[in-house]
Order: C-alpha cells, then sequence, then structure tokens
C-alpha cells in the first residue's frame, strides 16, 4: 500500500490557503504536516478526506483515489466533533457502524479501547467499585464479590473534560483498526500522563504497519515518530523530505555548553553564538565542529571544569523556527 498526495490547492476567493502541495508515504510509518497557524495542515487533511472540494490535485491509497466511503480510515479532527448531548456509547456505535463494524463487534471493541485509554468509568459507570476501580470477567460481567457504587448512566458528551473528549475521539479513529490513521493535534487538552499514553498507543499502530498523518505544534513529539515532514507557511510547503537527511544538511551546529564559571571571553574568542545562557549553561551556535573544538581546546587549556559538552544536529523545533520564523521576519 502507499499514499500519494499530488498537487492540492485550495483558493477562497482570491486568498490561496493551500498551494500546489504534494508528498507521498511509500511505505508504512508516521508523515509530519507541519506549520504555523493557519498555514494550510488542516485543510490539506480535510481535502484529503474529500471532505473540502479540491481546486486542483489528487490523492491516491492503494493505487486508487482515496474514498472515506471505501478505505478504511481513521480521523481525529483537531476540533472537538462528538454530539454533545448524546450518550457516548450510542455515538461510539454509531461511528463504528459508519466504518462497517458490527454492532456487536463494535461493543467488544469499544469495551478494549475503554480500558486501554482508561475511560471505562465514563462508558460503564454501573461496573466501577468504590475504590474507583473495575472489575470485569472475561464477556464484560462484574467478578462476582466486587463492590458496586449506585448504577450511574453513562456520561454524555459535553460532561467530559477537553481531554476525555479526546480519548473518546481517538477511540472513534481507531475502532475502525484502520489501515491509515491521520491525527490532526492528537495531544491536544492532555496532560503529561495521558500524553504518554497516547504516544504508546502510536507506538503500538505503527508497530502493527500502520501509517500515519500527524499534524502537531508539539515538534519533540512529533520528532518521537516522524520519518518524513512537510513544513507549511502561508499555504506554501517551505521545507520538506526525510527528517533524518535534513538535519545532516544543517551539520552538527549546535552546541550545548555547562561549566562552573563565566567562559564569556572564550565564546567570544572562538567566534561562537550564543543563543542562551542560564547560570554557566549555554546554547551556542557554531559554524561547525572545526570551531566547536577550538572553544573545547580553549577551555582545557584554561583548566575550565566543563561538565557538559554536546555538540548535535538542530531539534526539529529549530528547524521549525529557523525555517518559518526566518521566512515572516525577511517578509515583514
Amino acid at each position: 500500500m502507499s499514499l500519494i498526495v499530488s498537487d492540492l490547492s485550495k483558493k477562497y476567493g482570491e486568498k490561496t490557503v493551500v498551494n500546489h502541495i504534494s508528498f507521498s508515504m511509500p511505505k508504512p510509518g508516521v508523515y509530519a504536516l507541519l506549520g504555523t497557524n493557519g498555514a494550510g495542515k488542516t485543510t490539506t487533511i480535510r481535502m484529503m478526506l474529500g471532505m473540502l472540494s479540491k481546486d486542483t490535485g489528487s490523492v491516491q491509497w492503494n493505487g486508487r483515489p482515496l474514498d472515506t466511503a471505501t478505505c478504511n480510515v481513521g480521523y481525529l479532527a483537531e476540533e472537538r466533533g462528538l454530539y454533545p448531548k448524546y450518550g457516548l456509547m450510542d455515538q461510539l456505535i454509531y461511528f463504528a457502524g459508519l466504518r462497517g463494524v458490527s454492532k456487536h463487534e463494535a461493543k467488544t471493541r469499544i469495551k478494549y479501547w475503554a480500558h486501554r485509554l482508561q475511560v471505562e468509568e465514563y462508558l460503564y459507570p454501573d461496573q466501577v467499585q468504590e475504590d474507583g476501580s473495575t472489575q470485569l470477567g472475561a464477556r464484560g460481567g462484574l467478578l462476582s464479590g466486587a463492590k458496586r457504587k449506585k448504577a450511574q448512566k453513562p456520561k454524555l458528551a459535553d460532561q467530559l473534560s477537553k481531554g476525555n473528549q479526546q480519548k473518546i475521539q481517538f477511540m472513534t479513529a481507531l475502532i475502525s483498526n484502520p489501515d491509515l490513521i491521520i491525527l490532526d493535534e492528537p495531544m491536544s487538552g492532555l496532560d503529561p500522563v495521558n500524553t504518554d499514553l497516547f504516544k504508546d498507543i502510536i507506538r503500538e499502530e505503527i508497530a502493527k504497519g500502520k501509517y500515519l498523518i500527524m499534524s502537531s505544534h508539539q515538534m519533540a513529539t512529533v520528532e518521537e515518530f516522524c520519518t518524513d515532514i512537510t513544513i507549511l507557511d502561508r499555504a506554501n510547503a517551505v521545507l520538506q523530505g526525510n527528517l533524518n537527511e535534513i538535519k545532516k544538511g544543517y551539520g552538527r551546529v549546535n552546541l550545548s555548553l555547562k561549566v562552573e564559571q563565566d567562559i564569556a571571553p572564550y565564546i567570544q574568542a572562538a567566534g561562537a553564538t550564543v543563543l542562551s545562557e542560564k547560570e554557566y549553561e549555554y546554547q551556542l551556535k557554531v559554524t561547525g565542529e572545526e570551531q566547536a573544538n577550538r572553544l573545547l581546546g580553549s577551555l582545557i587549556e584554561n583548566k575550565i571544569t566543563i561538565i557538559t559538552f554536546d555538540l548535535r544536529e538542530p531539534s526539529l523545533h529549530e528547524i521549525f523556527v529557523e525555517t518559518v520564523g526566518g521566512e515572516r521576519h525577511e517578509t515583514e
């Protein structure tokens, strides 16, 4: 299987919101669509899914036009998409049915994902014990001797926190066991514990050989998973390619340095640029290994105690800021 996005464009009147965007995924993995607010990421995703019409371009999945009516696609939207006044269980069964999952199978999968995403108390509140845990048998019934709270109705969507709504929506994206999963800001509204939970599930889907498109402002999270990226800025692709190759192109020019005294004169003499400084901990920009080694030699010669000396390629966050921030600065 493969995903090929070719020449997608979209205009509203005279304003271009996506300008001839192309990328492809020839094998399973994670592709990242990154960009500033309003850069065109969500519009690109919606055109891929047929939610918006395309002015130009095509989307091919496994050699055929991508059609969500016939292709097994899971989509987690950035905005909340649950019906606020309807029961969660009814909505999950409904969404599963739209993807061709029978009611019986949907209930089995909902039980699995409710446990995996730790939202059982909202879907099965009458099975929650006094200590807040659940004791379910193999067929989903309570084990004997379990102390139950007073029976309660399952929660409605608008009774959940933002993070728990995100969990339910993640469940709707995964319930059909899709081959292609599109995640638009998947970690939005999550605390660190639940962020790690989502990451674990994403790793499991990658291990199953799934294709994932991820759009996010959390660069460190994206960097954990993605192999290839497109960075959008004001409707245009300003940087594209394999992340490792992009980093190699920048070279090892970022130097993290921690010492026990002020070394500003040595940094200045070496010609390095100080990006940030805090209590003798420096983030520097150097031209390469030669300049970094010159600084290191100077520090050793002058008997400066060095705690950390880490010369590395730039992070995705740094690449993003340099690519998009520089473009904006030059234009403005």
